[in-house]
């Protein structure tokens, strides 16, 4: 019977902890400068709900883009 085991060597653990982490960091500078709490970047690592809440992150509201504008900012318009 063959053993369909996959055995990682010491190299390969620390880059994929290295990618991870960097992922995990990214990814929650991402959601903080959305509004939204980087805890959020947990979901990723777990399958199935990593797609779902991607999913839900990609249509939810924004609040960055959703708010009113300021009434001392000039609208786009009123820009020379």
């Amino acid at each position: 019977m063959t053993e369909t085991v996959i055995h990682l060597g010491f190299w390969e653990l620390l880059i994929g902890s290295i990618v991870t982490m960097y992922m995990l960091i990214a990814g929650g500078w991402v959601l903080a400068k959305a509004g939204r709490s980087p805890l959020w970047i947990l979901l990723l690592l777990f399958p199935y709900i990593n797609v779902l809440a991607v999913w839900v992150f990609a249509f939810m509201r924004w609040p960055f883009v959703d708010r009113a504008p300021n009434a001392t900012e000039p609208a786009p318009a009123d820009r020379n």
